[in-house]
């Protein structure tokens, strides 16, 4: 008879999260009740090495338990627990919580006063317990709130802010009313309801709040900064705020060393980061400048100068090293670390084809070149695309020279792809130390990989009639319409000759090794697109919508998580096919949104210009865009009467016929717009 209403948020501005608690008494008489708290705190990188090491303080007058590692001062935050109700009385020890009990039936539950003893040379938790009454058929809130800081008076003060529940309603409807306005500037209505629920909302949160702000997710809790991951999560965000990506190109142009490669991941907090001889890192911090720039026009960017990181050159068979590293005293500009980014690649094979270290995008093909031989063609088509972009921008700085040499090596490059890189039917993956080839017929293992066939397309440096051979050979080979998937390579590596790397150690099927790596199946979309097979393409953006492998009991029994997140991936062989593997922490979502809405709807911001380009099945008759940008709103609307996939036939913005061509506007106006296609 007691009703319970939990709701759990993270204010906008304090490091901690409230558990605001809504009781409600349905009886006609007083209840008086016991709620009790627990958690296992790590302060570390795991339990084990933080276990008993813990140290616990009770402030009775601020009602706040605080919690210190006094082994690992890497380590520094202090953790606090408080509640807007009195502490009644708290336990560090685990086996003091849990006694005979068990997780099922703890002892701590029927403990009406806990020992207070510290977590230090124990199995060390925090549990506490508060007490409290209810009159006849009223209503209790109670928040529960734990938080960090950088000092034990920092956590009373925070825990006192907060001690008072109109305080926590108060910061739950301001960050309601955050997400609301962040992720509702753009608002989409298409005939499919699982395209409109993601893009509307979904996606942009799990792309800022997971990946950006938290860089965390229940199944990878790192909190690092991935140099190529951070930087593509904000690809989908340019449309709501192009500050967020500006700012995440001058974060990462910081974390590349002096000889041009990059920290692949980092600790913030730290200081501390790993320098490897993985491939593509680095050209990253080039494809998302020009994004920037081609999105808004502001080549200001380039002058903004940064330092870089220096420390110790990995030697002839040092594959990476974790350390910390300083920041040198001198900078420059982000345009000349743009150049020393495509510099360090200009590091060609045999074949004509860039060299994949220890790995490309593709992290798992760790062996491929690890003694400094093998090649990639997937890092081919991307260095094109990225040659490609950067031309205009050296022509732009009056760098005629660079802008030359670079066109030169694009052509050179392209040539080498479309011979050295094909296999008759598809593009070959890359060449390994040793000779062998990845991605060929001749393989019993990886015959076809995905990325290489979707970014001959996105680069365009494929020759056209291999663009259109190979997509297709992708389709009949790695698209499975029976569990709903599109596989990122086939068959998987298992007990053939070829040792690629660590990609090998994964079960066949799961993630990078023959599963559905999303991230990759939606660079198949989005080249699908870009050849104008709209109804491939939406039929295949539909598909792996995670709502759509959620729509019934069964399916979401095999789905097994969540319908309102992308996944990393979903496994894609045997009984275990169509399984989702790990949610949430994955630069898909904000990929996933920018192929919809860029791609697919046709919503290009160019040069601070709005064109509508959109490549969509022919049996769609209309679509709608509303999108607010600054104080403007532009609502948008589609028409498809000669039914066709692509090609815009007329423009009328407000009653008038204009050319494709919509300035956006930071003024308070309403533009309506059709577009007939």
């Amino acid at each position: 008879s007691i009703e319970q209403n939990i709701e759990i948020f993270v204010p906008k501005d304090d490091s901690v999260k409230i558990n605001l608690i809504t009781l409600k008494n349905l009886l006609p008489q007083k209840r008086k009740l016991k709620l009790t708290y627990y958690l296992k705190n790590v302060l570390d990188e795991d339990e084990l090495k933080s276990n008993g090491f813990i140290d616990l303080s009770f402030d009775e007058n601020n009602n706040c338990i605080v919690a210190k590692n006094i082994v690992n001062s890497e380590f520094s935050n202090y953790m606090y627990i408080s509640s807007s109700e009195k502490i009644n009385s708290y336990t560090g020890n685990k086996k003091e919580f849990f006694g005979d009990g068990g997780l099922s039936n703890p002892d701590g539950i029927k403990i009406e006063q806990f020992s207070g003893s510290n977590s230090l040379n124990c199995d060390g938790i925090i549990a506490l317990n508060i007490e409290f009454e209810i009159d006849a058929l009223e209503y209790k809130q109670i928040a529960l709130i734990l938080g960090a800081e950088n000092s034990e008076i920092d956590c009373k003060n925070t825990a006192y802010k907060y001690s008072k529940v109109e305080t926590c309603t108060r910061s739950l409807e301001q960050v309601a009313k955050f997400w609301s306005d962040f992720t509702n500037k753009m608002n989409i209505n298409t005939p499919i309801d699982s395209i409109n629920i993601l893009s509307n909302g979904w996606i942009i949160y799990q792309a800022l709040c997971c990946r950006i702000l938290a860089r965390t997710g229940y199944y990878q809790s790192g909190g690092a900064y991935g140099f190529r991951d951070q930087l593509q999560d904000t690809l989908g965000l340019k449309y709501i705020d192009p500050e967020i990506l500006k700012n995440q190109i001058i974060i990462h142009s910081k974390h590349q060393f002096v000889e041009g490669d990059v920290e692949h991941w980092w600790h913030a907090e730290t200081g501390k980061g790993i320098r490897t001889r993985i491939s593509d890192d680095l050209l990253w911090l080039v494809y998302l400048t020009t994004e920037y720039i081609n999105s808004t026009n502001d080549y200001s960017i380039l002058d903004i100068e940064t330092p870089y990181v220096q420390g110790k050159i990995l030697q002839e068979n040092e594959m990476e090293r974790y350390d910390k590293y300083t920041h040198t005293e001198f900078e420059e500009s982000i345009y000349k670390h743009c150049i020393k980014a495509i510099e360090k690649t200009l590091n060609f094979g045999k074949n004509g084809l860039p060299k994949i270290g220890t790995g490309d995008w593709n992290d798992g093909l760790s062996n491929v070149g690890s003694k400094g031989i093998g090649e990639s063609i997937w890092l081919g088509f991307f260095l094109y695309n990225v040659l490609d972009r950067f031309i205009p921008v050296c022509e732009y700085k009056g760098d005629n020279e660079l802008a030359q040499k670079y066109e030169e090596i694009k052509n050179k490059l392209k040539k080498s792809l479309n011979t050295n890189g094909w296999d008759g039917r598809w593009y070959k993956r890359a060449y390994t130390d040793d000779g062998d080839t990845l991605g060929s017929m001749e393989n019993d293992e990886c015959r076809i990989d995905s990325i290489a066939q979707s970014w001959s397309v996105i680069s365009n440096a494929g020759d056209n009639d291999k663009k259109y051979i190979s997509m297709e050979s992708l389709e009949n080979h790695l698209i499975d319409r029976e569990n709903g998937i599109i596989k990122l390579l086939d068959p998987p590596f298992e007990k053939g000759k070829l040792e690629p790397g660590y990609i090998k150690a994964y079960m066949p099927g799961v993630r990078e090794n023959g599963g559905q790596y999303t991230h990759a199946a939606i660079w198949v979309i989005l080249a699908e697109t870009m050849l104008g097979f709209g109804d491939k393409a939406v039929e295949l953006y539909r598909m792996i919508n995670p709502i759509e492998h959620s729509r019934t009991k069964d399916a979401s029994k095999k789905y097994k998580v969540e319908p309102y997140v992308i996944p990393a991936d979903i496994y894609g062989v045997g009984n275990m096919a169509g399984r989702g593997g790990w949610t949430w922490y994955t630069g898909s979502s904000s990929w996933y949104y920018k192929v919809g809405i860029e791609y697919i709807l046709g919503l290009k911001i160019e040069k601070g210009y709005i064109r509508i380009k959109p490549c969509i099945p022919k049996e769609w008759e209309e679509y709608q865009i509303k999108y607010r940008w600054k104080k403007s709103i532009y609502n948008i609307k589609v028409k498809n009467p000669n039914k066709k996939n692509t090609g815009v036939e007329k423009v009328i913005v407000n009653g008038q016929e204009q050319e494709n061509k919509i300035k956006l506007d930071e003024e308070e106006k309403i533009y309506n717009i059709e577009v007939i296609m």
